[in-house]
């Protein structure tokens, strides 16, 4: 019976039979209706044990073999599995049971188990690649006689006792280190596929038997010489490849989890009796009413039942500014609550809300598999099969030529051809680029980014927390008259009151006016209080009532506000019905944005600003930075629809952006990048994070990505004239084992040192 039918008929233990539970999985699982009134589950998952495209392929295979599953999409460089599948037929338990019949472990994409697992295979990782790192540098050491001693001056005794120590320092090398090569390499032979590990498990195992018959019997067939030194150096180099990939993996695993932080867990229920229930968001249900304290985030799409507020949905929406909330008002989950304590009725949970939509639409973007990787693994079966079929037949044809040789020809072949030089060729550049970057505090989580970074064409640049900065700023005040009309200069005095009364307020436009406070100057207010979404109420030494806050509320009473010339927030002050005071507030540019937008024009980028804020902001932001294509109001779903239609044109897209709603589009994007100071779900799926919150530091990284991909070309040049020049030589026996992997290891180092030229840039 296949591996994957057990899977599906083994009974789950009691730690996979709690996804079996509905309410469990609402947080990893969304439903679908298919039409004719069946009900689907799409599921996401969390992979370990991945090392190249050919892993995806057996997953999705072992995943399709399960009764019920109808589609399962794997995606090697996020080890991220989406799996839709008929409740009706099979369980999730299954799922996870036939991924480990297959050689790999998924657990749900939540946080704790998915933590845990992290950090087991992080562990496991740093200890085989310390081990390889450490018997190399010992089997160097005992190797260095042998290449500097001259004729006659090594015993045959004392080589052969630094022989012996080579290899047993080398058997934790192959049976420990080299584990996942050898792993990768079976699960390949099983499916029946050829992976990067078939070529390299055979190089290491058959270097390592005939050094070890050349150690036990230096008069034997194998010779009498050895490359243990070749065999650890190249365990020790590829599993530090692959140790920086998972590093950089495991991070933006672990800022998903501070992004779905941003849901709360929790929620305080409203009874029938006025009683409070706090329960798990899980366990909400449309028509619940649900307490939301000052400062929390809500925890599901509604109305306002009761109370009037302010609501930040900067993250959400795009929205830069916090938007007045009154009962019967729509909320969006996961937006907080900045006015005052409320209470919501819920309407939509779990997946069905706002927040559920933008994380399923960034899990769907994040699980397709782009073009290349298809390209790559139509081509790399037949290059792998071309180099085994290479090394057969110089074993065959030698075997008719001088049996004596076979084996010192066909492992001289291997070696030769072994990858490694061409497997280095691309990660140490991509490396070398990426220590440069974050020196610069521009840090990748996709390393392999960096190609379409510098191939990128067209680029979209979100707005709010991107070009501008994250808060407003006041850019002008106004003495006005009762009609709110400009009559003059603002004294500093009056400022002042002004500015003092704004620092009783957490609003965000009151915290920007309060910005400019002096220290210890107070105002002299008192009896100060706040009515949301209107503003403050405060009396002076005299007993006088002042406002500060919108026009309604200073003037008290119903008078049409005035016409402004430009459509900006304005906070008005004054005593009670007469306005005299008007700060008018807008956004800040980012101090590099100009030249930024200036420098990636005149490098031929093609640039268009792509906001959910307001058109008329977003139009006068274009006009300032002279960007040609501005779009606002506009949703993810539509950000992800321009995405994909510039893609469709064969463009290399790239997105800049900072916000929950961006995360769908920089996932699906060709390359993307997240502000430093964005939301960890925005940054978790951004394949780079400015941390340095530099726009400049975006061109510059285009332009080094530009470099390291000319780097990478001079890497791959180097492998194909070395393989060129070498493979004749071992194939007539020119060149002995020893100096194959002598070739090798220096070609390696070629590599590296030529990659390591990107780190001083």
């Amino acid at each position: 019976m296949p591996t994957s039918a057990l899977a599906a008929a083994a009974p789950p233990s009691a730690e996979l039979a709690v996804l079996d539970d509905p309410v469990e999985q609402q947080a990893f699982t969304r439903w679908r209706d298919d039409g004719v009134g069946q009900r689907r589950g799409e599921s996401s998952f969390l992979l370990t044990g991945m090392h190249c495209a050919a892993c995806a392929g057996l997953i999705e295979a072992a995943l399709a073999a399960v009764p019920g599953v109808e589609r399962a999409e794997v995606s090697a460089a996020a080890q991220r599995a989406q799996v839709r599948w008929d409740p009706a037929r099979t369980r999730l338990s299954s799922l996870v049971l036939a991924v480990r019949a297959a050689g790999y472990d998924a657990v749900p994409d939540a946080a704790a188990p998915a933590r845990a697992l992290r950090e087991r295979e992080r562990r496991t990782a740093l200890w085989r690649l310390f081990v390889a790192s450490f018997c190399a540098m010992q089997i160097m050491m005992f190797a260095t006689p042998s290449y500097v001693a001259q004729a006659g001056e090594l015993a045959p005794d004392l080589r052969q006792l630094l022989n012996w120590g080579s290899w047993l320092l080398c058997l934790p090398v192959l049976l420990f280190s080299a584990g996942p090569f050898f792993q990768g390499a079976w699960r390949s032979l099983r499916s029946r596929r050829l992976g990067m590990d078939v070529p390299v498990a055979l190089g290491i195992a058959v270097g390592f038997v005939a050094s070890s018959g050349a150690t036990f019997d230096p008069n034997g067939v194998f010779g009498h010489e050895v490359y243990f030194d070749s065999v650890s150096m190249f365990v020790a180099f590829l599993l530090g490849a692959r140790f920086l990939e998972t590093a950089a993996r495991h991070r933006a695993a672990a800022s998903l989890e501070a992004a779905l932080a941003g849901m709360p867990e929790t929620a305080r229920r409203l009874r029938d009796d006025g009683e409070v229930d706090v329960v798990s968001v899980h366990r909400l249900r449309p028509g619940d009413r649900v307490m939301v304290a000052l400062g929390a985030a809500f925890p599901a799409d509604g109305s306002l039942d009761s109370g009037r507020t302010q609501v930040n949905e900067s993250l959400l929406t795009g929205e830069s500014h916090p938007v007045p909330r009154q009962v019967g008002d729509p909320v969006v989950g996961g937006s907080v609550n900045l006015g005052a304590p409320v209470v919501l009725r819920v309407e939509r949970v779990g997946a069905d809300t706002r927040y559920g939509a933008i994380v399923s639409m960034m899990r769907e973007a994040m699980t397709q598999r782009p073009a290349l990787a298809r390209q790559a693994d139509a081509w790399a079966g037949p290059f792998l099969g071309a180099v085994l079929l290479l090394a057969a037949l110089s074993a065959v044809v030698w075997s008719w030529i001088d049996p004596s040789r076979v084996v010192s020809v066909a492992v001289a072949v291997l070696i030769v051809t072994c990858p490694c030089a061409l497997s280095l060729a691309v990660p140490s550049a991509l490396v070398a680029a990426a220590g440069a970057l974050a020196r610069r505090g521009v840090m990748l989580q996709r390393l392999d980014a960096l190609e379409s970074l510098a191939r990128m064409g067209t680029l979209f640049l979100d707005k709010t927390g991107t070009l501008t900065e994250d808060r407003p700023v006041c850019v002008a005040q106004h003495r006005v008259d009762a009609a709110g009309t400009s009559v003059g200069a603002v004294a500093p005095s009056d400022r002042q009151r002004a500015v003092a009364l704004a620092r009783w307020s957490s609003h965000p436009l009151a915290q920007a006016l309060a910005a400019d406070m002096v220290p210890g100057d107070s105002g002299g207010w008192s009896e100060v209080t706040e009515q949301p979404g209107r503003g403050l109420e405060a009396r002076d030494t005299t007993g006088a009532a002042w406002r500060l806050g919108a026009w309604s509320w200073v003037v008290g009473v119903q008078r049409a506000e005035p016409v402004l010339p430009q459509a900006l927030p304005v906070v008005w002050f004054g005593p009670v019905g007469r306005p005299t005071l008007r700060f008018d507030f807008d956004e800040r540019l980012r101090p590099d944005a100009a030249e930024a937008i200036a420098a990636l024009q005149s490098d031929g980028v093609r640039l268009a600003l792509l906001s959910g804020d307001a058109t008329a902001r977003v139009q006068r932001l274009a006009v300032r930075l002279h960007l040609a294509d501005a779009r606002g109001d506009a949703r993810p779903e539509d950000k992800l629809a321009a995405i994909a239609a510039a893609q469709s044109r064969g463009e290399v897209v790239g997105m800049v952006g900072d916000g929950v709603n961006d995360a769908p589009v920089l996932a699906r994007a060709d390359v993307s990048l997240a502000m430093g100071q964005g939301a960890m779900v925005a940054r978790l799926h951004a394949d780079a994070v400015i941390v340095s919150n530099r726009l400049s530091d975006l061109v510059l990284a285009r332009r080094l990505a530009q470099r390291m991909l000319s780097i990478v070309k001079q890497n791959l040049i180097w492998a194909a004239v070395y393989n060129a020049a070498c493979v004749p030589l071992a194939l007539v026996g020119w060149l002995p084992p020893w100096a194959a992997g002598l070739g090798m290891a220096c070609s390696s180092l070629f590599v590296v040192a030529n990659a390591l030229r990107l780190a001083r840039a």
